[in-house]
């Protein structure tokens, strides 16, 4: 019997970036972010939503709607240049964090643990509507933020150290599970082997993707930002932001995790066809338990 009960999908609004963002073309960022003229389509911020027997949990937050309604939310200066330059939200008031939730029956307070795969502002951007959550983040990622130009390279740190979150900072230990090969490390969750989170570096230096083992059902694979669809990462496409040969590594530990794991479900953050995936998973795992 599998310890997950429910695993849901939110979105707190949309996004649009360079294309070159979601599929790197070989030139370097600094080139594409400040001469590009191209926005992709809207694209959703997801956050997924897991109801193990032990407690609610999050794999990240999504975005803050004071992002596009405060004027002081963003830096000034050169860093604030770099964030209007990379994306454009639109969120309603009916999309925040909290307004999903309630919409899935839960309430903010619920929220017992809150994993971030990344520090980027459209996956932390919630974390001050979760008063009674525990927020995970990977030592690694964390050590960013002591970069003198941390905005600059993205990270909102006013709005990550807030007093009174209880941040957990954690690193993967060695591992030899075979459910997890190639990769060699995981953290578990609540230590029943249900929710294991896996290093994936790359699109940042400490990034997180957790694998949610459902008993029948078919295992997911959230990973964040490593990809922004599931046809460009098992076509080896890989996004234009971050450290090229990190992203490459981890796709491919991704794509031979699925190898290995027929069925297994990979969900991106910025996806638009993650809802209906997590669906058709459940449907599909229905009609193969009928055909036996």
């Amino acid at each position: 019997m599998s310890q997950i009960r429910r695993v849901a999908v939110l979105s707190t609004g949309e996004v649009r970036i360079r294309p070159q963002h979601v599929e790197g073309d070989g030139t370097p960022m600094a080139w594409w972010l400040f001469t590009s003229r191209k926005w992709t389509r809207k694209l959703p911020i997801n956050v997924y939503v897991i109801e193990h027997e032990k407690g609610l949990v999050l794999f990240d937050t999504g975005q803050d709607r004071r992002s596009v309604t405060d004027s002081r939310y963003f830096p000034r200066g050169f860093a604030g240049l770099i964030f209007r330059r990379l994306a454009r939200f639109a969120i309603r008031e009916d999309e925040t964090l909290t307004a999903g939730l309630i919409r899935l029956g839960y309430s903010p307070e619920q929220v017992d643990i809150a994993v971030v795969s990344h520090l980027h502002q459209d996956h932390m951007g919630g974390i001050t509507e979760l008063p009674n959550a525990r927020l995970i983040v990977s030592a690694a990622e964390w050590k960013q933020l002591e970069s003198p130009i941390a905005e600059v390279e993205g990270f909102l740190v006013e709005h990550i150290r807030v007093a009174g979150l209880d941040w957990q900072q954690v690193t993967p230990a060695r591992s030899d599970d075979p459910k997890i090969a190639p990769f060699t490390s995981s953290h578990d969750v609540f230590g029943d082997g249900s929710l294991l989170l896996l290093e994936t570096p790359g699109h940042t230096a400490g990034s997180l993707s957790m694998l949610v083992e459902r008993g029948p059902l078919p295992p997911l694979l959230l990973v964040g930002d490593l990809t922004y669809d599931i046809d460009l990462l098992a076509a080896g496409r890989l996004p234009g932001l971050g450290h090229r040969a990190g992203v490459k590594n981890s796709s491919q530990r991704v794509l031979e995790l699925r190898r290995r794991r027929p069925g297994l479900v990979v969900l991106a953050a910025h996806d638009p066809a993650a809802s209906t995936m997590l669906a058709d998973a459940a449907v599909l795992a229905d009609a193969d338990r009928l055909a036996v």
